[in-house]
């Protein structure tokens, strides 16, 4: 347990803490309010850490059951659009194959499917750092500085 005082921020941040577990059911809105009013009046963070204490740790993954959820829905989406596209382009084909009119159904479709799938067919995307002073060497580092802001450039 910590004697420091508590900051704004600590007291933000429990209460977004607070207020999530409320959206996932876990507290009851008395219980939430009765936690809400103790954050933003406790005065050092030993008197905040009890708040959140049986709580799951915030900024949790979602569980594994979830995701594997989530791809299979993903993996039956991709399915169902590949086999209509190729259905699509058969009727074309054996309708004369003039022009290709099956591009219009298929862009609308694929442009939904790519964004559901968070933009991702298959492999996880690469995330930025949240270190401010990581940088890849392709791109020049998000630290550098704003004209005008005083520091110096990178």
């Amino acid at each position: 347990m910590s004697a420091l005082l508590a900051s704004d921020a600590d007291r933000d941040r429990i209460a977004e803490r607070l207020r999530a577990a409320a959206a996932e059911g876990r507290l009851t809105s008395d219980e939430l309010e009765e936690r809400l009013e103790t954050a933003l009046s406790a005065r050092t963070e030993a008197e905040l850490e009890p708040l959140v204490a049986d709580l799951p740790a915030a900024g949790l993954a979602t569980p594994p059951a979830a995701r594997s959820e989530r791809r299979r829905w993903d993996r039956d989406h991709v399915r169902a659009y590949v086999g209509v596209s190729l259905m699509l382009v058969a009727i074309w084909a054996l309708t004369g194959a003039g022009y290709f009119w099956p591009i219009w159904p298929m862009l609308g479709w694929g442009i939904g499917v790519f964004a559901d799938t968070g933009g991702r067919l298959g492999r996880p995307c690469r995330r930025r750092s949240s270190n401010p002073g990581f940088s890849t060497g392709r791109w020049p580092s998000s630290r550098a500085a704003a004209p005008g802001s005083g520091e110096p450039p990178l």
